[in-house]
C-alpha cells in the first residue's frame, strides 16, 4: 500500500487552511514554509519565475498557498518548467486573476478531490481522465473552462500519483541498502 507522503498542509482541506490564513490576515513566508515543508528559496524562486503570484504586503493568501501546494504536488515527477506552464495553461499570469479559468483554491479542491478518488479506488492510469472529467464536470459550470481544466487535472493527477509511487520506491530502497 502506498502511504501518503504529502506535506501536512496537503492533508488538510482548503477550508481549514483558508480559515487559518484569514485569521492571521495572510501568512508570512516563514509560516508558508512551515506549513508546506518547502524552503524559502524554493518559494521565492517560483515567484521570480512567475509560477506563484507575488505576495501582497509580504503576506501570502489562499491563492498563493493553493498554487504553491499544487506545484509542490507535481514537481517530483514533472520538470518545474512544465509544472509552471501547466499552471499558466489553466490560469494564465500568476499575478493576474482576471485571466483565470478557476480560482486557485477551487483548483486545489478539484485536484485533491480527484486524488482522493483515484487513490481510493486504485485507479489505473487510463482511468485518470475519467476521474478528472467527473470531478470537473460536477463542479465547473462553464463548458469552455471545464474543457481546459479536465486535461490539466488529468496531468496533475498522473504526476502526483507518480510522485507518490516514486517516494515509496525511494523509501523501500533505503530500507534495503
Amino acid at each position: 500500500m502506498i502511504r501518503n507522503t504529502s506535506p501536512p498542509a496537503q492533508q488538510r482541506s482548503f477550508a481549514e487552511l483558508s480559515a487559518l490564513i484569514r485569521a492571521a490576515d495572510g501568512l508570512s513566508l516563514a509560516q508558508v514554509c512551515s506549513l508546506t515543508g518547502l524552503e524559502q528559496s524554493t518559494i521565492q524562486n517560483w515567484i521570480k519565475r512567475g509560477f506563484v503570484p507575488h505576495p501582497e504586503r509580504k503576506r501570502y493568501f489562499e491563492r498563493h498557498l493553493a498554487r504553491i501546494l499544487l506545484i509542490d504536488a507535481m514537481r517530483d515527477c514533472m520538470l518545474i518548467e512544465r509544472v509552471g506552464a501547466l499552471m499558466a495553461y489553466i490560469n494564465g499570469n500568476a499575478d493576474d486573476t482576471a485571466d483565470d479559468c478557476i480560482g486557485e483554491e477551487a483548483l486545489y479542491e478539484l485536484f485533491y478531490r480527484a486524488v482522493h478518488e483515484a487513490c481510493g479506488c486504485c485507479a489505473a492510469p487510463d482511468r485518470l481522465g475519467e476521474i478528472a472529467e467527473r470531478c470537473v464536470r460536477d463542479t465547473v459550470s462553464d463548458p469552455d473552462s471545464a474543457d481546459r481544466i479536465i486535461p490539466a487535472i488529468t496531468i496533475m493527477l498522473g504526476a502526483h500519483i507518480a510522485a507518490r509511487y516514486k517516494n515509496e520506491a525511494d523509501r523501500l530502497y533505503n530500507t534495503i541498502l
